[in-house]
């Protein structure tokens, strides 16, 4: 199955880790990200890859194949259910990018590097539903045309452009004058800008871009062969992931220090980097319209290949649970789809004034599902593997055909110990942050 290797790897990269690194800390953030990559993640990716395969079945299916009947509702769903509740908000965000790429490639750059311009935009409910449902369906028409035909297709067609597109961004961005900064700032690691906050962020992106605790790991595993190498295809994952994130972080960190000369308000922009501070940076650009139409078709294609690999997840459950047809499955999918996601599409607009613990619909279904519901997720599985299932039955699925397990030592410790009590640290500390309790 290289749909493994090839689906779900660069999600939340290009988009999402620049302005998480560029906020918390730069180079600190990149060295705890790795850190936890090589442990937390690769402890993660094995288990729940090997979990998958061994019961051949979608997140609900495997977690009541391998346990008693409490697990398929407290492991299995909680699984299931992230899938369903991020695809709507991530394709609200696949909708701006589809904006963004059409002005640029329309010759209206200009206009979106305008003060305001982000803003007037998402205000305008009836302009962000459109672009959102045309995400959504190139997502499910993808999804309709069969996980083999579909999904892996897509990646194998996608992943030497991004490789390719990456690379002439960031060769570009870090040449900008003053940008050398900005790569100092993204690579050097400097204990001053340290926090908890750091680390929590880290620890959200972790999941986010391995897919940890989605659902996802276990539903491509159910798809790999027994003569592939487990330990193998998470190596590469481990190694792929961080070089899409620091590429991706070379293509915007050093373009904003160039731009703004490293202002720390520039740089606690968050998610507006790519949507504000971007635009500005290419109109101030030679080719800044090339570069831009090459920037926003990378997002676009790992914003698609990353919503195709949730979607997939969502519709294996309800075809494996349910009993459901792959047409009905997704019809399903698409209702959800469009009803939560019109949510978080007009939460900026029309639905302004109405917030969930003080969260507009967007933000809000972001934490639920990557700050509550991942870790909780993260828990179930390692209590799964250590308390029912048994570490050494995960050894012998990692091991067959003489495959190796390298990392042996590594996995029984951080599986046994660290994982489920760093994922329930990390929970507790961002559901307190997010109600008031604690600042971090």
């Amino acid at each position: 199955s290289r749909g493994l290797g090839d689906v779900y790897k660069r999600q939340g990269n290009i988009w999402r880790f620049p302005y998480l690194a560029a906020k918390y800390g730069g180079g600190i953030f990149l060295l705890i990200y790795i850190l936890l990559a090589v442990t937390f993640g690769y402890t993660m990716i094995m288990a729940e890859t090997a979990l998958g395969r061994m019961t051949r079945k979608s997140p609900v299916g495997a977690f009541a194949a391998s346990g008693k009947g409490r697990w398929r509702a407290f492991g299995g769903w909680i699984n299931a259910v992230i899938p369903i509740l991020i695809v709507p908000y991530y394709s609200v965000i696949g909708g701006w990018v589809i904006k963004y790429l059409v002005g640029y490639i329309t010759g209206h750059g200009s206009e979106l590097a305008q003060d305001g311009y982000f803003s007037s935009f998402i205000a305008n409910g009836a302009s962000v539903e459109i672009v959102f449902l045309l995400f959504a369906l190139l997502t499910l028409g993808i999804i309709f045309a069969g996980v083999r035909n579909g999904v892996e297709r897509v990646s194998r067609m996608m992943m030497p452009v991004l490789v390719v597109l990456s690379v002439i961004i960031a060769a570009y961005s870090v040449t900008r004058p003053g940008a050398l900064e900005g790569v100092k700032y993204f690579l050097v690691p400097n204990p001053a800008n340290f926090s908890w906050m750091t680390v929590v962020t880290a620890m959200g992106q972790m999941f986010y871009s391995l897919s940890i605790a989605m659902g996802i790991l276990v539903t491509f595993g159910s798809y790999m062969k027994k003569d592939v190498s487990i330990e193998g295809s998470t190596e590469n994952v481990e190694i792929f992931d961080t070089l899409i994130a620091m590429m991706a972080g070379l293509m915007i960190i050093p373009a904003v220090f160039s731009f703004s000369g490293g202002d720390p308000d520039t740089l606690q922009a968050g998610p507006a980097l790519m949507f504000i501070t971007i635009p500005k940076v290419f109109e101030s650009m030679e080719l800044g319209s090339l570069v831009g139409v090459l920037f926003f078709v990378l997002v676009l294609f790992a914003a698609v290949t990353s919503s195709i690999a949730l979607t997939e997840s969502a519709v294996s459950t309800f075809e494996d649970e349910l009993g459901w047809s792959r047409k009905k499955a997704a019809a399903v999918i698409g209702i959800i789809m469009v009803l939560l996601g019109s949510l978080s599409a007009l939460g900026y607009g029309p639905l302004s004034g109405v917030t969930v613990i003080g969260m507009q619909f967007l933000d809000f279904f972001d934490f639920l599902t990557n700050s509550v519901m991942m870790p909780i997720a993260a828990i179930a599985t390692c209590l799964l593997v250590t308390s029912v299932i048994g570490v050494e039955k995960i050894e012998e699925e990692v091991t067959q055909n003489g495959q190796p397990f390298r990392r042996k030592k590594v996995f029984n410790f951080m599986i046994r110990t660290l994982c489920p009590v760093f994922a329930a640290i990390i929970l507790v500390s961002s559901v307190a942050n997010a109600l008031g309790w604690i600042s971090m």
